[in-house]
């Protein structure tokens, strides 16, 4: 069995099972101390060539970049959302990533009849995945669609984080750390203190 002929293996299964369409979902950004939660729905073609395609955090930032276009060509469908660094201080993470997974799958250009979810988790408190769906733990390592998602996610946060935030405020070098707790993003904020981005939830031991 090919590497992608193995990671195809959920998506034939629900269809086998009668799910025509089947969409994966994953969700980038739910660690770091700051920003956006995005997350992404793709619904993959019969066939694709994605050579390379795995879990995004097992891949170099080069090659998400260059599968992010060749995954937007090819999907029959894809979508990409977020929930704010102030809805999540004023929900809870998890609950901010069920919302930006349902809000990918909602806007999909076709409706999908099952959705793969990567991870154990399918609501929190205040939002929760109300397509048909199955949870699939390191679903980014085993599903092609999840795997899509999750490079779709991760690349359109970065992006966000470096275009847009690094740029909004400077003093905190986000284009190095993504928001991440390192020593060079703590140092940062012990100097200049937080910025509207940063979630406060997080930050209590630091404050």
């Amino acid at each position: 069995m090919s590497e992608t002929a193995a990671l195809l293996t959920y998506e034939r299964q629900a269809q086998a099972e009668g799910f025509a369409l089947v969409c994966g979902v994953d969700e980038a950004g739910a660690g770091p101390l700051m920003g956006p939660v995005y997350a992404a729905a793709v619904i993959l073609p019969p066939r694709f060539d994605l050579p390379g395609l795995n879990d995004s955090k097992k891949l170099t930032e080069k090659k998400r970049e260059a599968l992010f276009p060749l995954i937007q060509q090819q999907a029959a469908a894809w979508s990409v959302s977020s929930v704010s660094a102030r809805e999540i201080d004023e929900t809870d993470i998890l609950s901010a990533r069920m919302k930006a997974m349902q809000l990918a799958i909602d806007g999909l250009s076709l409706r999908p009849d099952l959705a793969l979810i990567d991870g154990n988790r399918d609501h929190g408190r205040t939002a929760a995945i109300t397509l048909p769906h199955r949870c699939i733990v390191g679903g980014d390592g085993l599903s092609a669609s999840i795997a899509a998602a999750s490079v779709l996610a991760k690349v359109s946060r970065d992006r966000y984080v470096t275009d847009v935030l690094d740029r909004r405020y400077p003093q905190y070098q986000f284009a190095k750390h993504k928001g991440y707790g390192t020593k060079l993003h703590r140092e940062l904020f012990d100097k200049y203190g937080p910025c509207p981005e940063h979630r406060i939830t997080f930050l209590k031991k630091w404050m």
